[in-house]
């Protein structure tokens, strides 16, 4: 079976069990090498890069959908730190990647996609591309510019990336991303890597300590040519409520 036909195939299909005209694209950000990275699939239709979204189903909590679609598309099964961040819905948005198909193709309607950002630690697990997908691939964001993007896909990221910068002084970032042992300098690389700015080493380190969330460790990073740097780890309650009630203190 081609692209084609297994695109109208999953079209008859979806007809029966998701909610016409609503989608959901996740943006899943990764951290490696001082750098950022997004998640993205390039489908056997077209050879196009996209961001891994799908559709909702009519049985389905938003929220629901968009871990059913991340297992499916690229076989994430853990839990992932999940937030809605735009709404895009611009006319042909997706019908003009589908021209070739009759306009009955569930797919070619018109679809509204709620975006979302997840942000993932790329070494936890393994990515696995569905059968529409020739390969699912860690993309670093300054290599997007060399790649073409299906739809509005650059866009919905370049948004995604705009509304974790304005997040980051009130929430906590770095738990999904971050090895469970980390430094100073490893966690404030991050937060460069995401702001696209180099930040003062003093003033960082004095404001990510009143924040309250880590907890110091009774060792260090070992192997390095300098002084051996103390070790990291977040605390996990206190973490979790700065997500839930913001950051006080940066």
């Amino acid at each position: 079976m081609n692209s084609k036909e297994q695109i109208l195939q999953r079209s008859i299909e979806a007809k029966e069990i998701f909610l016409p005209h609503l989608s959901a694209d996740p943006v899943i950000f990764g951290f490696d090498q001082k750098e950022l990275k997004v998640l993205l699939i390039k489908m056997n239709y077209r050879k196009l890069w996209l961001l891994p979204g799908g559709y909702v189903g009519k049985n389905e909590d938003l929220d629901e959908a968009v871990v059913r679609i991340l297992k499916d598309r690229v076989g994430i099964t853990t839990d992932v730190y999940l937030d809605e961040f735009g709404v895009f819905g611009k006319r042909n948005r997706s019908e003009l990647y589908f021209e070739d198909f009759d306009d009955t193709l569930f797919h070619k309607q018109r679809f509204i996609s709620i975006g979302y950002y997840a942000l993932y630690n790329p070494s936890r697990f393994n990515l696995v591309p569905d059968e529409l997908s020739e390969s699912c691939e860690w993309i670093y964001m300054s290599q997007l510019s060399e790649i073409e993007l299906a739809m509005d896909h650059r866009e919905i990221i370049e948004k995604a990336l705009l509304t974790l910068r304005e997040k980051i002084s009130i929430k906590p970032i770095g738990y999904n991303l971050l090895p469970e042992k980390f430094t100073l300098s490893e966690l404030q690389k991050l937060y460069e890597a995401i702001l696209g700015k180099e930040l003062n080493r003093g003033n960082f380190y004095r404001k990510i300590k009143n924040l309250g969330i880590l907890n110091k460790l009774e060792e260090q990073r070992r192997g390095g040519a300098h002084k051996s740097p103390d070790l990291y780890s977040f605390d996990e309650e206190k973490y979790a409520q700065a997500l839930k009630n913001g950051l006080n203190a940066w």
